[in-house]
């Protein structure tokens, strides 16, 4: 299964009531989408027809999560039927937007993903669900932070690294897709700083010269799951949901058990 096949998947099992993508390219993955979404490339070149409520951002993800309100497009605003239609009657008071299900495929270098990841988790929930493409390369010249090959990942295998050391709260599962895999990060807790505090420091580590060192265990993908086994499991149902109740951070420990007995 290719990562499309998988978030066509996703959308299908998670049922997100919004979507954010970083890095439209041609579209085809925001094209999977029918939910209110924002898509988010300095230089897309939309493609294929588009079947969703977008507000396509014309932007490095960088400036636009800058911006005072980045997600309004996704506010309800004093539209009370706005909240229905949109799946999400107990947002009928409005509040801010919390994103449900994002895909990071943007710079394909670590710390452009690594900010990204850190973006999107201050407007997500631990209910909310992130996808990070090109996470498993399948050679050290695919790793290569200077592009010398067609398919490409770029050292942004790197982050799911950096989320498991810093950030053990967080499940962090690396999926079999093809080309190059993804990695989808459930438990995200939007009042975290400890990546912020220690940016400089994870920087100055994680941010070295070609070649890179890349673990055999990514490129084998020893720890990968196959995509039809997790999309196939139990707890995508409970996980929606938690979410469409706005449950608590501790109805995420039982969830996180299921979520980590997959493929195991």
């Amino acid at each position: 299964m290719d990562r499309h096949g998988f978030l066509r998947h996703l959308h299908r099992v998670y049922k997100p009531r919004n979507y954010l993508e970083i890095g439209v390219n041609d579209g085809r993955s925001l094209a999977l989408s029918r939910v209110p979404s924002v898509a988010i490339d300095p230089a897309f070149k939309v493609v294929t027809s588009i079947s969703c409520d977008v507000h396509l951002v014309k932007a490095t993800s960088d400036d636009f999560f800058a911006r005072k309100d980045p997600l309004l497009h996704l506010r309800n605003g004093r539209n009370p039927f706005r909240a229905l239609a949109r799946r999400d009657p107990v947002n009928l008071l409005g509040g801010d937007p919390k994103l449900e299900l994002s895909f990071i495929d943007g710079m394909h270098l670590f710390e452009f993903a690594l900010r990204d990841f850190m973006n999107v988790e201050k407007h997500s929930r631990w209910s909310s669900v992130i996808v990070l493409d090109d996470m498993l390369p399948r050679d050290i010249d695919e790793a290569a932070r200077d592009r010398h090959t067609n398919a490409w990942t770029g050292d942004v295998y790197k982050v799911a690294t950096v989320l498991r050391r810093y950030r053990p709260d967080l499940l962090v599962v690396e999926v079999d897709t093809k080309p190059t895999g993804v990695v989808v990060v459930f438990g995200a807790n939007p009042e975290s700083t400890v990546l912020k505090d220690s940016y400089d420091e994870i920087i100055k580590e994680y941010v070295v010269p070609d070649p890179q060192q890349v673990p055999d265990e990514v490129m084998v993908r020893k720890n990968a799951v196959a995509p039809e086994i997790l999309l196939g499991a139990d707890f995508w149902r409970p996980l929606s949901r938690a979410r469409d109740l706005r449950r608590g951070y501790s109805a995420f420990g039982p969830l996180r058990k299921r979520i980590e007995a997959v493929g195991h």
